[in-house]
């Protein structure tokens, strides 16, 4: 497969199952982004394909916490893909985020990096 020209290894179905398994691992109260994951997978180019896994992780047979992963400023960009328009910020507020405009505050105290946490 080709992402932004060049060649990556291990996308598809392979790369959202190990997308999957690393979005499982995000504690309930904790956010993190598509590029820590993309990076913590050894693919940092592939933010956006982590951003095509969240959009598809509703058709996996178990739950996948896709709320809590959000763009690198702590914004719900992927919002529009939980079935209403506050799903995702009503899902976060009940870990116990504040949202304010479509942005987690204190994200960085609240951000999870799966390259120190899981180490």
């Amino acid at each position: 497969m080709y992402f932004h020209g060049a060649k990556i290894q291990n996308m598809g179905d392979d790369f959202f199952q190990r997308v999957y398994e690393v979005v499982r691992l995000i504690p309930p109260g904790r956010v993190t982004s598509y590029g820590a994951i993309a990076r913590y997978l050894g693919t940092a180019r592939s933010a956006r394909m982590v951003g095509w896994a969240m959009n598809q992780s509703h058709t996996q047979p178990d739950v996948i916490p896709a709320h809590r992963v959000v763009n690198r400023n702590g914004m719900l960009t992927g919002k529009h893909f939980f079935g209403g328009e506050n799903v995702m910020q009503e899902l976060l507020e009940a870990e116990g985020l504040e949202i304010e405009n479509d942005r987690i505050l204190n994200f960085r105290e609240q951000f999870w990096d799966p390259a120190v946490e899981l180490a």
